[in-house]
Order: C-alpha cells, then structure tokens, then sequence
C-alpha cells in the first residue's frame, strides 16, 4: 500500500467496484430475480460508502427503506409474475442506436461532474472530524428545509403526481372487471332494496286426537 492510499480509501475503492458490478448486472442479468438481487447488493455497497462520508443517516434509511421495504417488496412481484423473458428481449437490437447515444451522454455527463473542480474526489477529500455531540440527522433536516426546501417541495409534488398517475391508471374501466360506484351506494333509498309483500295467513289444520278408549293399531 502506497503512502498516498489509506485504509479509508482502500474501502472506498473496493465499495465503488462493487457497487459498479452490480449496477452493471443489474442491466445485464437475463433472470429478472438476480438482477433484483444485484440491486439489494448496490444498495448495500452504496450505505457503506454513506458510512465512509458519516453520513450515518442516510446508510441506515437506505438499508432499512430501500432494501428492507421497497427491494423485497420488488422481488416478491417479479417472483409472482410469470414473465417472458423472450417476449421482453425481442426489441433490445431495435432501441440500441436510441438507447447507446443516450447512455453515452450519461456517462459523459457523470465523468464531467465527478472531474470538475466543483465536485472531484480531491475537492471533497476526507469529511472533517465532528465533535462527540454532533448529529448527522439534525444537520440533514437543517439542510433540507432551508437551503433544499424548493428541491425538497418540488420532488415531493413530484412524487404526488406520480402517485396519482399510477392510481389513475390501475384504476381504469375494464369490460371484464367487478367495480362498485360507492356514489350510487349512497343514492340508494330503502324502498329500491326492499319490498314489503303481504300475504295471508294460512292456518294449519288441527289434527284429531283419538277419542278415549280408542287404541292405535
């Protein structure tokens, strides 16, 4: 080990190689289960590099929200449906002369941000030590609902849009499907449910009893 390498940027190198891995397969996987397996091992990479910036926080909401709620719940779906992995694969050659410029430029963009002077790893550089009293949860929420606040408002409308679009779109008319309009529910008047007929009576005849000194057969 090199002078300039430290332990702490040993662990970096080895969590973002791993990381990269498995976003990788994420895409490449051909079984829909381990590339949902792979995602579960880059969140986890990606919380031990939250851990190597302090940011305790936000390692544990990943682990806890992403993989323990969202990631299971993801994998439960994709083992439940019965996906045709041929079917999905029929169009890849098609979308590739789309879909290779644009990774690309993605790519071109992240190196261009990751390489600036504004945000390179040599600006950033080793977080400074906090005193024993300082919470990383506390500093987060500062941050968030002052500097972050528009950012924060504007994804959570975001998410409201998405949320409703979804429900609006489960929630279509299908020809074969069982819905009940619970306005109509309410309009309903006791009369239209129930009827009152009238009937007469009809009484059960009497049987005789035998007479005294008369015996059955």
């Amino acid at each position: 080990m090199t002078p300039n390498m430290t332990y702490t940027t040993a662990i970096f190198y080895f969590l973002a190689a791993i990381l990269v891995l498995a976003g990788l397969r994420v895409i490449t996987a051909r079984n829909p289960v381990h590339a949902a397996l792979f995602l579960v091992l880059a969140f986890f990479t990606a919380a031990g590099l939250w851990m190597l910036l302090e940011a305790e926080f936000l390692a544990i909401t990943l682990v806890l929200v992403y993989v323990g709620a969202v990631m299971v719940l993801f994998l439960f779906v994709v083992m439940m449906l019965d996906i045709n992995l041929e079917h999905l694969r029929e169009g890849f050659w098609k979308t590739l002369p789309i879909a290779g410029p644009i990774a690309a430029l993605i790519v071109f963009e992240m190196v261009l941000i990751l390489g600036s002077r504004h945000f390179g790893l040599e600006v950033m550089g080793t977080p400074a030590p906090h005193p024993a009293d300082y919470s990383n949860t506390k500093e987060l929420g500062r941050l968030i609902y002052t500097d972050y606040v528009y950012a924060f408002e504007l994804a959570a409308v975001i998410l409201l849009v998405a949320i409703v679009a979804a429900i609006a779109l489960t929630l279509r008319r299908r020809k074969d499907s069982k819905y009940i309009d619970p306005a109509e529910q309410v309009k309903v008047k006791r009369n239209d449910r129930l009827r009152i007929v009238k009937m007469q009576a009809v009484k059960k005849p009497v049987e005789q009893m035998p007479e005294a000194g008369e015996t059955g057969a």
